[in-house]
């Protein structure tokens, strides 16, 4: 047989036509019907670019730069394509490209189309699982959108759901709540469980007025949520505080023929019992009696709510309940009603609860002795909690440091100190690591009976036992001057401790602040004068009280000294100290002094004294030279519950005399003595002051003058009289 001729070159290529099924893979999706071909056109667009020929998604690497290598590429950041490999391990390759490229361009644009188009198709379940691990709001949007529009793609459920849970992953949760309108208008209309998604995902953030938005959505629809669903989104509003919608939605349930179950009475009557609505509660109780019993559980819910409410009334009512039931409580029930009833200051109806457990062997537990005997010891009969701390340790318990620490405060409360010593031993030799609380009870008790040389060995225990006794002591003068009837007593206490080295600065600083606000101002000064004298050196807060002391005795000067002091310590008096010292240079007509330390002080402080920011307001407001403007001002001042005195007085001299005049200071005077704000005497007074600070400004000004002119020595020479008296 002759050899055939080769085949010329223009038919190397076969081309082939199908018709039916093609054969489905990863990146083509299955088609039925059609003629394909891979037959070219003889007359190609050249307009018309392939972005799929040079393409091949094997030979693609995510880690390819999206634009040419420049001489000097800069390193992109390690973190975030760390971050895109450890999400690309769960995806598919067609997936990962997608993410990459969103990474590579940050934003929808041209190139991210570009590189979408080089795919022939992209599926509802690629759609779904990249929007599943997508972070920005905009490119899934975008993505979304470009994905319905290739040709006879349709979203599914899964692709739409996973559009919602990507915006609500992302704070877009009201953009969420339209993807069911989205559906609609293309053709898919929205099936409970996409209101369900909805749902959870603002029940778990806690957002019960867009739960009842999205179920009232699904009214609209026409979808009838399931008793589950229903119960959801009751459970929701009830947890947010919404307690009356969701009592409408209940209305819906029951008009809907849905019959509830046990978790959707439950729902409501803890929500109701939460709201104080216990009648409400109690009724939908008889309506869940004729459908299901309610167990003990049921009530021990019920009771816990109303406990935590503080409605001890509603508790009882609710026990009363449980009893007409015939159900049975357990421990869970007796222990939350027993502490809620000792909590709530009835110890004794709760220690009736704790007797009913007694007589039924129910296994008590230590916190329930443990409330009890605090209950007991507020209500002043210690020697009941004596006997239920015997109980206990009868009944096998071993009492912990909060039990003893309550009863060593009763014990010292009547005065058995020696009792409450022992206890105080019985801690250390148990190793129960007794703290401050568990001494401070006896210190008091100690000093209040003046036994101080028992003070003095509890103090070497303590040192023994560890304790910071400086530390302790500074909360325990506090603790003791707190009580304005126990001030000379600490005061005496200290006397006592002061040659045994017990003293430090903070002591003395509390017992001077103490001494000035009881009216002791000339014992607390001999305290701060001890002090100095002493090897100690006072601080900020020992001459910010020394000046709130030398203010009202009306020692300006040395009051000015503390100030001076605490300047060269280069800190920052206390806000008491600032409105003490400006109110006293207000008072002997220091004005610019007091405006000086005004400004200081809100410069210095975070939340300065509202009469402070009027005085600058006023001040300001003096620039208009208008009486009317201040007292607006000042009006509103008043009605801020900020009433005038010596500050705001100064306010308007100092800034009327800077930039208004005499007459417009004087109207302003005129109208706070008509509105009862200033009396006659203090009008006379207040206009003298006002004249002689004018005199002063004036005299100020001609000094500058002749300072600027350089005049001043020849007004000397000339022997004149001015000078001198505004040096």
């Amino acid at each position: 047989m002759p050899p055939q001729a080769p085949l010329p070159a223009a038919v190397t290529k076969k081309f082939n036509f199908i018709y039916g099924h093609r054969k489905p893979s990863q990146n083509r999706p299955i088609v039925r019907g059609g003629l394909f071909s891979n037959r070219q056109t003889h007359n190609p667009n050249p307009n018309h670019q392939h972005t799929t020929t040079n393409f091949n998604l094997q030979k693609w690497s995510p880690e390819d730069s999206v634009t040419a290598p420049s001489p000097s590429p800069s390193p992109s950041p390690p973190s975030p394509l760390h971050h895109f490999f450890t999400v690309a391990q769960s995806l598919s390759p067609i997936a990962r490209y997608i993410i990459d490229s969103f990474r590579k361009h940050k934003h929808w644009s041209p190139p991210v189309i570009t590189d979408l188009n080089k795919l022939r198709r992209v599926t509802p379940k690629l759609v779904a699982e990249v929007l599943k691990v997508q972070s920005d709001p905009v490119v899934a949007s975008k993505f979304f959108h470009w994905a319905g529009k290739q040709k006879g793609y349709k979203h599914d459920f899964a692709s739409y759901n996973a559009f919602a849970y990507c915006l609500n992953r992302n704070n877009q949760f009201r953009a969420a709540d339209q993807v069911p309108e989205l559906m609609n208008m293309q053709g898919k209309p929205p099936t409970e469980k996409q209101f369900e998604i909805l749902i959870r995902m603002h029940s778990d953030s806690n957002r019960g007025l867009r739960v009842y938005y999205v179920y009232e959505k699904m009214l609209k629809f026409g979808v009838k949520p399931r008793v589950f669903l229903y119960n959801r989104i009751m459970d929701a509003l009830v947890k947010t505080g919404h307690i009356d919608l969701s009592m409408l939605v209940y209305n819906n349930f029951k008009k809907d023929g849905m019959v509830e179950e046990g978790v959707t009475f439950m729902i409501l009557i803890k929500g109701l019992c939460k709201a104080g609505r216990v009648d409400e509660a109690l009724r939908l109780l008889d309506r869940m009696r004729k459908l299901c019993k309610p167990d003990v559980f049921a009530y021990t819910a019920m009771i816990r709510i109303l406990v935590s409410e503080g409605d001890l009334d509603g508790c009882l009512r609710v026990w009363k309940e449980m009893e007409s039931d015939r159900v049975q409580p357990d421990v869970m029930a007796y222990a939350t009603l027993v502490m809620g009833l000792c909590k709530g200051n009835r110890v004794d109806k709760g220690h009736e609860f704790f007797k009913e457990m007694k007589e039924k062997w129910y296994l008590i537990d230590r916190a329930i002795y443990g409330s009890l005997i605090e209950g007991f010891v507020n209500d002043g009969k210690v020697g009941v909690a004596c006997e239920l701390l015997k109980d206990l340790i009868n009944s096998g318990y071993r009492a912990d440091l909060v039990i003893y620490n309550h009863l060593i405060k009763g014990l010292c409360n009547v005065n058995h100190v020696s009792k409450a010593h022992k206890l105080f031993k019985v801690t250390v030799e148990e190793d129960l690591k007794p703290d401050f609380e568990t001494v401070n009870p006896m210190l008091v008790c100690y000093a209040g009976l003046r036994k101080f040389d028992e003070f003095l060995k509890l103090l070497a225990q303590m040192e023994d036992l560890g304790f910071n006794v400086s530390d302790d002591l500074v909360k325990f003068f506090s603790i003791m001057v707190g009580d304005k009837d126990r001030v000379m007593m600490a005061l005496e206490l200290f006397d006592n401790l002061k040659p045994k080295g017990y003293c430090s600065v903070p002591i003395y600083n509390i017992l001077i602040r103490a001494l000035y606000e009881s009216g002791e101002v000339k014992k607390a000064l001999s305290l701060f004068q001890v002090l100095k004298d002493s090897k100690m050196e006072p601080d900020l807060y020992t001459y910010s009280n020394a000046v709130l002391c030398f203010i009202n005795i009306g020692d300006i000067h040395e009051a000015c000294s503390c100030y001076n002091k605490i300047k060269e310590m280069s800190l920052v008096p206390s806000v008491d100290a600032y409105v003490s010292l400006v109110k006293g240079l207000c008072k002997i007509g220091e004005i610019d002094s007091a405006f000086m330390l005004v400004r200081e002080c809100l410069a210095n402080v975070t939340s300065g004294p509202r009469e402070f920011k009027y005085f600058l307001r006023i001040v300001h407001t003096c620039r208009s030279n208008d009486a009317n403007k201040v007292m607006v001002v000042i009006n509103e001042m008043v009605q801020d519950g900020c009433q005038p005195d010596d500050v705001i007085y100064c306010a308007v001299i100092s800034g009327m005399c800077q930039y208004g005049t005499i007459e417009e200071a004087r109207k302003v005077f005129s109208s706070m003595r008509e509105c009862k704000m200033l009396t006659e005497l203090d009008l006379v007074v207040y206009d003298d002051l006002l004249i002689d600070h004018m005199k002063k400004k004036t005299a100020d000004l001609v000094l500058s003058g002749l300072k600027f002119f350089r005049l001043e020595a020849k007004l000397k020479a000339k022997g004149s009289n001015l000078l001198p008296s505004y040096k």
